[in-house]
């Protein structure tokens, strides 16, 4: 190739170059600037009032509690009158109240869907499906000084004294009859009272109202005649360890084919159960050396449980012998 045709072909390709720079400065840099813009706009955002929205699912008999709830704006032409509006309504005033209807996450709450405590029907509807509520006494010492709020859960004691047969003192025994119950209502309140400074107020209760299946009702209302009943405060972190411990030992069996969202939402129902099974006790002797271990054993049916009168053994002065459960009398100084 002669030096001409060289040059003339170096010179094509920069024309070539010098046209795709000015195309795309033409074009191309319009284009992004005007995507610029778009790219760099703020998203469109409702331009209504703040309603309250439940940040996650919220069954029937769901407690409101400050992690459940917030504020979102939301169109103007979609909000109702039954909304709670920021500026109008006071988010901890729903603290404590019951949901009536189920409510999905980021939906409005509405004022007919929540139930306060005090207002009439609060009670049945803070009730889980298919439990009852009842009512026991209790005293400063056996309602853990008035540290038992609405909402706590608790488990139930027994203490009680079995009298047996024979001599020598009852046998005094405690037990752990049902454990996780939830509290309802103390006396006539199913909130904490609260002072000037937000502050919860102990105060001595003489009743408390818990949550029971109908069978665990039925064995609380029976308990009542035996003997004491005791409250004992739980843990919020004892609900996970007891239902890992009742999987690990078989006594809660979860099926393989459930998906995850299922499980948590099973779990969850389990660790709010009352557990009526497996109960503890304790008995005299497991905390004094001078109390006894088992009931008293019965006296023989045929032997007195007096010493003889003279007049019953005219021959001499009456003893009385035992030997393990038999008891048998002897003549003593008899002629």
């Amino acid at each position: 190739m002669d030096a001409r045709k060289l040059l003339l072909l170096i010179m094509a390709l920069v024309m070539a170059g010098i046209s795709a720079v000015v195309f795309r400065s033409m074009f191309g840099g319009k284009s992004e600037a005007e995507a610029a813009p778009a790219l760099s706009a703020p998203a469109a955002q409702a331009s209504g009032p703040e309603v309250a929205v439940a940040i996650r699912p919220l069954p029937v008999g769901a407690i409101i509690s400050p992690e459940s709830i917030r504020y979102q704006r939301w169109p103007a032409e979609l909000v109702g009158n039954n909304y709670y509006i920021k500026g109008q309504s006071d988010l901890a005033a729903l603290n404590g109240s019951v949901v009536r209807y189920a409510i999905t996450a980021g939906a409005p709450l509405t004022q007919g869907a929540l139930v306060k405590p005090g207002d009439r029907g609060f009670l049945a509807a803070a009730l889980g499906p298919g439990m009852r509520a009842i009512t026991i006494s209790v005293s400063a010492q056996s309602g853990v000084a008035g540290f038992v709020f609405p909402g706590d859960r608790v488990d139930l004691m027994l203490t009680q004294e079995v009298p047996g047969g024979g001599d020598g003192p009852p046998l005094k025994a405690a037990e752990t009859i049902i454990r996780n119950l939830r509290v309802l209502a103390t006396d006539q309140r199913t909130d904490k009272t609260v002072d000037e400074e937000g502050k919860t107020v102990v105060a001595n209760t003489s009743n408390v109202t818990i949550e029971a299946t109908p069978k665990i009702a039925e064995k609380i209302a029976v308990a009542q005649t035996i003997g004491q009943l005791s409250l004992a405060l739980r843990s919020i972190a004892d609900n996970r360890a007891e239902l890992e411990e009742r999987i690990a030992s078989g006594t809660v069996k979860l099926p393989a084919d459930v998906d995850p969202k299922a499980e948590r939402q099973m779990l969850l129902e389990l660790t709010s159960r009352p557990i009526d099974d497996n109960p503890s006790y304790t008995v005299g002797a497991d905390v004094s050396r001078f109390q006894r271990s088992s009931v008293p054993p019965r006296t023989s049916a045929g032997a007195s449980a007096v010493p003889a009168s003279p007049a019953s053994n005219p021959g001499g002065t009456g003893v009385r012998v035992a030997r393990g459960n038999t008891v048998t009398l002897s003549n003593a100084g008899a002629k």
